[in-house]
């Protein structure tokens, strides 16, 4: 079974997120069409995730798709000019903590700006190992709520490297990898703007052969709303993925209830009798989309072990 001991803040990010919706637009062209198997390599995601994006995209007008290629339509240019972002690779030493730099410039949306923790916060949930975010008042970058300015090296630095307008913000993500900064990056200068104007259902998100990487941030969430309990929760037609202490500790897991859950289509609540929580108090749910259960997902009550009550149990209770 492989395990993977990875730490939130470092491990495997959703495969379709905002940031690669906003990616495909970014990399599409209204003249030059591209195919989808390059679209997938520049998405850094499987040409299965890459053809829902696509079908999004198309329902929604922004692409078409032909034996040519991928075009973005006039709608999908006003779209993509609505979230347009500069972009660069870029060194900036002591001022971050990663290997690897992403410099986002936000054009005039300091206002929108409180304190830069949030920016981080959201880098780090994206993948990333964190995220610096300056704005530029007054001639000069400062650290959002303290305007603390920057030193004179790091200024002319990113000075060179964009077109800084007064009210511009940067964020600055970092990791080990360019592309889990540029990813952090991304996707918290998209959080300032206010998101993507695509809507996503839940059927973008998730489908009965959704891998591991594809349900984490749904786990996740669920891990943080029920106190750090762990957490179980797999696609219907694939393994899944076990959570305990914020870590992905099992990213190929399945387990009895888990499939009961599955396969009775209803909520499960009871001891397990085998597997790693074997004698622990669990409850599972199914995840319902058209009719038809797509995934599950589980708490494991291992409070129940020192006789305390717990979530699960006034959950059974109700």
């Amino acid at each position: 079974m492989l395990v993977s001991e990875v730490k939130r803040s470092g491990g495997p990010i959703p495969k379709f997120s905002d940031y690669h919706i906003w990616k495909a637009l970014y990399s599409l062209d209204p003249v030059k069409p591209m195919g989808r198997k390059i679209l997938s390599q520049k998405l850094d995601i499987g040409e299965g995730s890459t053809r829902t994006i696509l079908n999004m995209l198309t329902e929604h007008n922004l692409v078409t798709v032909s034996k040519n290629g991928i075009l973005l339509t006039e709608m999908g240019e006003i779209t993509k000019s609505s979230v347009h972002l500069d972009v660069k690779h870029i060194s900036l030493g002591e001022l971050t903590i990663g290997d690897n730099d992403c410099a986002v410039r936000i054009p005039k949306m300091a206002k929108k700006v409180l304190y830069g923790c949030e920016e981080r916060d959201a880098a780090i949930r994206a993948g990333a190992t964190g995220a610096t975010t300056l704005v530029y008042h007054e001639g000069s970058f400062v650290f959002p709520g303290s305007l603390y300015p920057v030193d004179d090296v790091t200024s002319n630095i990113l000075k060179r490297e964009f077109r800084i307008k007064n009210e511009d913000v940067l964020v600055i993500g970092t990791a080990k990898s360019y592309q889990a900064a540029e990813v952090g990056a991304v996707t918290a200068s998209l959080n300032i703007m206010g998101g993507l104007k695509v809507n996503r259902e839940l059927r973008d998100i998730l489908s009965p052969r959704s891998a591991p990487s594809e349900i984490i941030s749904l786990a996740f969430a669920i891990h943080d709303l029920v106190g750090g309990l762990p957490v179980c929760a797999k696609s219907r037609d694939n393994l899944g993925i076990r959570i305990e202490n914020g870590a992905v500790i099992d990213n190929a897991y399945t387990g009895e209830v888990l499939e009961e859950a599955m396969a009775k289509a209803t909520t499960i609540r009871r001891v397990a009798t085998a597997g790693p929580y074997k004698g622990i108090k669990v409850i599972v749910t199914p995840i319902e989309l058209d009719s038809r259960i797509i995934a599950v997902i589980g708490v494991v009550d291992v409070r129940s072990m020192a006789g305390v009550d717990n979530l699960i149990r006034r959950f059974a209770d109700e």
